[in-house]
């Protein structure tokens, strides 16, 4: 395909590399995923920390844990479709993504200094708000750095990347906490978020040079985003993600099911090493997905999103029926770590392919938004199932909305 036909596959970025010649972890998606690792690391440490922090240093409650949390994810959630109206304009984007990742750094460390609950309240909050505006801007970011062919192996690349910060986050947090304790620990997570925001200006400085254009002005935009196939997908996916539990319950079920044989803190031990088992499966199953999608075809990710998705409600069925089988559980996690790492690259890959360029940071921002009201209410009704009836009942329920999800997916990968 020649340069004028298709003009944007053979933009040259700063540092030199073409964008368009078949080759996706150029230095820009390197920077990115390097972002998203040290992000991760640095904003798990304060995470980690958080109950520590409250609880025995503030003397806070457990209950004000919960409020502080809960409010800050929900900022961040309407952050996360703030910021897609923000990120449609490619400068714009880039300005948010700096600003996103510097601002997460600098207010989640401060945490380490706060003398009262409420202090925690309002840094948290903030942080969680800019770590959401800033989602939208990266996802999009990302997409103008290879071409369409390759968005799968891009997308993996960065959410192999995150789930490497997830797990050494809460790592380094118990090694930083051995050596200088709960409040410099949380303080120094700085350096690492600090280095995602350098990696991010470094991304940026090897995407392709901006067009001279009018600056798009700032609109919230869902019914274009809603229109054709990109529509049609982002319903399968909320219905996914209304089924898609916090992963604390997956611990909880396990810690449950294991006590009885080996006692309250041996399956408390073996629940987090489970854990644990299951970031390692998401991490070294993204790049793979999101290799296979870009062969399958334009279709590619569609059809990898509904495998994870299948192996979702496999892995919950297995948490239904229960059992104290360490075995059981351990397939349980690895299959629900594979399918988060097949559903997160590919939903990434699938609205990057299906958005118009002018509305990608608005679909990243409305496919953020999705994930995170569906994450909530997957999560609370399922507790009260938990609470109400039983743990089965719960497992139930998220196996519904899962298989719900597959159908329209199976049908949206034969559709043309």
């Amino acid at each position: 395909m020649t340069a004028t036909s298709q003009p944007s596959a053979e933009v040259t970025g700063p540092g030199g590399e073409a964008v368009g010649d078949g080759r996706w972890l150029t230095r820009g998606v390197g920077g990115i995923g390097a972002a998203s690792f040290l992000a991760d690391v640095g904003h798990e440490v304060p995470t980690a920390l958080l109950p520590s922090l409250l609880t025995s240093t503030l003397g806070a409650s457990a209950a004000t844990l919960g409020l502080i949390e809960g409010i800050s994810d929900g900022l961040a959630g309407a952050a996360r479709f703030g910021g897609g109206a923000l990120a449609d304009d490619p400068a714009r984007r880039r300005a948010v993504a700096v600003g996103g990742y510097t601002s997460t750094a600098a207010l989640a460390a401060l945490t380490g200094g706060a003398t009262a609950a409420w202090q925690v309240a309002v840094l948290r909050a903030g942080a969680w708000s800019a770590r959401g505006l800033r989602v939208p801007a990266r996802n999009a970011l990302l997409a103008d750095l290879v071409p369409a062919s390759r968005y799968g192996r891009a997308y993996g690349f960065e959410r192999m990347m995150d789930n490497l910060g997830a797990i050494g986050g809460p790592l380094l947090a118990l090694g930083l906490v051995a050596a200088v304790g709960t409040r410099l620990a949380i303080g120094l997570s700085v350096i690492p978020g600090l280095l995602a925001a350098a990696a991010i200006v470094y991304a940026i400085r090897h995407a392709p040079p901006l067009r001279q254009r009018d600056r798009q002005p700032i609109r919230i935009r869902v019914r274009p985003v809603l229109a054709g196939g990109l529509g049609r997908l982002l319903g399968s996916v909320a219905a996914f993600e209304a089924g898609n539990v916090a992963a604390t319950l997956l611990i909880l079920r396990a810690t449950e099911l294991l006590e009885p044989g080996h006692g309250h803190t041996r399956a408390t031990e073996l629940a987090l090493g489970l854990y644990v088992g299951y970031n390692a499966a998401a991490t070294v199953a993204s790049l793979p997905a999101g290799r296979l999608g870009d062969r399958l075809g334009p279709r590619g990710p569609v059809r990898v999103l509904a495998a994870g998705v299948a192996l979702f409600a496999a892995a919950y069925l297995l948490f239904a029926a229960g059992g104290h089988g360490l075995a059981v559980l351990v397939a349980g996690f690895l299959a629900a770590g594979v399918a988060i790492g097949c559903v997160e690259t590919a939903e990434h890959a699938a609205v990057a392919a299906l958005a118009p360029a002018d509305l990608r940071g608005s679909a990243f921002g409305l496919l953020a938004t999705v994930q995170s009201l569906g994450n909530l209410t997957a999560s609370a009704i399922a507790g009260v199932l938990w609470t109400t009836l039983s743990p089965t009942a719960a497992f139930v329920y998220l196996t519904a909305w899962t298989l719900l999800a597959l159908l329209g997916l199976l049908t949206a990968a034969r559709g043309r």
